[in-house]
């Protein structure tokens, strides 16, 4: 199953919680409710499994104290079993849980003054691990074949030249004048944590939301899980060579060992630390940015309603029944009505607004009109005031325009055209909302890593994308896949507005646009529109989840939350 950078929908809700590893002394009792997460991000697992597989291997490595009383040829062989275990540990483990090469993404520290000063020590750290991977793998069968046969001087000579490699790599790992791994760890830190660059960063990556295409704090998770990897790979070979030193007799270095286990606690714990505080201060909204201009592609890259209020030229004798003009355009602001179309005047040229008038306005009296091309979504390509006053974009007009012009009527009254919005819920207009959910499968450990908006049979459906959740809130991006709508009609059997749809109109047209937050220890599973007095407000679906092992809990208990602030 193919394993994929860490969704944001999954991961950021809950990275403050994964960075923190809580105290065992200090655990209480969750409610049943929202039982607290406890778990750890991935590089903090990986480097919990290794410390693991570390001890096991000093404990090999210390039955060495016991070879110094025998025989030569015993003591040789001893040896040679021994490096033989603890080269077999390290491949293993390099190979079913690393990567020799520099996986990481520093892009965000490409956009700071001291990445300059960093890469040099990255670089050096990641390329000497894959020396160290190159070794493990070209001398591990060497290293069996020492354990396996007994001494002769061919077979002393050959293991003379592979223990002096041995201990010439082990040597340069730890003592290089130029750039000990040590030194090399201690700077990475001084910059990432003493000097708080990962605050910087944070607000870098606030200023690349189209470039990167994450969120800042998916972006910052990723620079903390690239260095702390590679922090890791520098503790491991740094620990390899110790244990090879003491098993080639070149000393004991257990004090070393234990030294360098402290040092790596240290700087963990305080760059948790200091993430933890990082992260509370850094956005995790994320946005899908414009495409390149000229590729937008309506129901691809954006949908959209129609004809739901639209710019409509009416003269005010046709909206009232008495046929005058005794008011003016601003006396027509709500629900207004066409009634009759006097004297076949310019009425007589555009579809009629068949359904209610809204906030008309004055702006000339005179006016040239380009009518929309049939087939189009508009009513006017653009219109041109004798004022100079232009609405719509002026341009060739394949219809050809059309003069029209306000009136007096008995020197008295001015019969004004007037630029209202048509709010006219016809078999054009695309206004209607599904209020029905889009969920993921929870059954099958399913969670939301995307969401669109469709329209379907003019139904605008806000949509899922569900992914598979593994351990450590990653996904398994071969599983994602978009959710499809069942579509319906505003006009079926048994379709209700305000139950499966909703209709937007001028008065009911509003969308809260709230932060809808998932509760710690939680994770997106499902979305849906409902009606909060005349608006349209977003409630979002809730599953409990073990961080670790990126399983859903309880599915059956999924909560659906949304804002209840009404008063807009």
């Amino acid at each position: 199953m193919a394993r994929g950078l860490p969704r944001t929908v999954v991961l950021l809700a809950l990275l403050l919680i994964c960075l923190y590893q809580p105290d065992p002394s200090h655990a209480t009792q969750a409610s049943s409710k929202t039982r607290k997460l406890q778990g750890a991000s991935p590089i903090d697992a990986l480097r919990e499994r290794y410390l693991q597989l570390e001890r096991r291997a000093w404990t090999i490595v210390n039955q060495i104290d016991a070879v110094d009383n025998q025989l030569e040829q015993d003591a040789s062989h001893q040896r040679a079993t021994i490096m033989r275990e603890l080269v077999d540990i390290y491949l293993r483990f390099a190979e079913t849980e690393l990567t020799p090469e520099d996986a990481g993404d520093y892009r965000l520290l490409g956009r700071l003054a001291e990445w300059h000063l960093l890469e040099q020590n990255l670089l050096t750290v990641n390329k000497l691990f894959e020396v160290v991977y190159a070794f493990l793998r070209e001398k591990a069968p060497r290293f069996a074949e020492q354990a396996d046969v007994e001494a002769t001087d061919y077979g002393r000579s050959g293991r003379d030249d592979l223990r002096l490699l041995t201990i010439d790599l082990a040597e340069t790992i730890l003592f290089d004048k130029r750039q000990p791994i040590q030194q090399q760890l201690e700077e990475i830190y001084n910059i990432m944590v003493r000097q708080a660059l990962y605050y910087r960063a944070s607000m870098a990556a606030s200023s690349v939301l189209c470039s990167f295409g994450l969120s800042p704090q998916q972006m910052l998770y990723m620079l903390y899980e690239s260095i702390a990897m590679t922090e890791l790979k520098g503790y491991i070979m740094m620990q390899f060579s110790y244990a090879l030193l003491k098993v080639q007799g070149k000393g004991n270095f257990t004090e070393e060992s234990q030294a360098r286990r402290n040092e790596l606690q240290t700087r963990m714990s305080r760059a948790q630390q200091l993430m933890q505080s990082v992260m509370r201060q850094t956005s995790g909204e994320y946005w899908r940015c414009d495409p390149e201009r000229g590729t937008h592609r309506e129901n691809t890259t954006y949908v959209q309603f129609t004809r739901l209020l639209q710019g409509y030229i009416e003269n005010e004798v046709d909206m009232n029944t008495d046929n005058t003009c005794r008011e003016t355009c601003d006396h027509y602001q709500y629900g207004h009505e066409q009634h009759q179309c006097y004297k076949e005047l310019y009425c007589s040229k555009q579809p009629k607004c068949a359904g209610r008038i809204y906030d008309c306005e004055y702006i000339d009296s005179d006016m040239w009109i380009c009518p929309a091309a049939p087939g189009s979504q508009r009513r006017y390509e653009y219109i041109e005031y004798e004022n100079g006053e232009i609405r719509g974009r002026k341009q060739h007009c394949p219809r050809g325009t059309s003069k029209v012009d306000s009136w007096w009527r008995w020197l008295f009254w001015h019969c004004s055209y007037c630029f209202c919005l048509c709010d006219d819920a016809g078999r054009h207009s695309d206004r209607y909302v599904s209020l029905r959910e889009s969920v993921s499968n929870i059954q099958q450990n399913r969670v939301v890593t995307g969401l669109r908006f469709v329209k379907r049979n003019q139904m605008l459906h806000l949509i899922v994308q569900q992914g598979q959740l593994l351990p450590g809130g990653d996904i398994a991006n071969d599983t994602l896949e978009w959710v499809v709508p069942k579509p319906f009609m505003h006009t079926d059997t048994g379709v209700r507005n305000g139950v499966d749809y909703h209709t937007l109109s001028y008065e009911r047209r509003a969308i809260d646009l709230d932060d809808v937050h998932v509760h710690p220890g939680y994770v997106l599973t499902g979305v849906r529109f409902r009606t909060l007095g005349s608006h349209l407000n977003l409630e979002i679906r809730m599953t409990e989840m073990n961080f670790t092992a990126g399983t859903l809990i309880d599915p059956n208990q999924s909560i659906w939350i949304g804002s209840e602030d009404a008063d807009r």
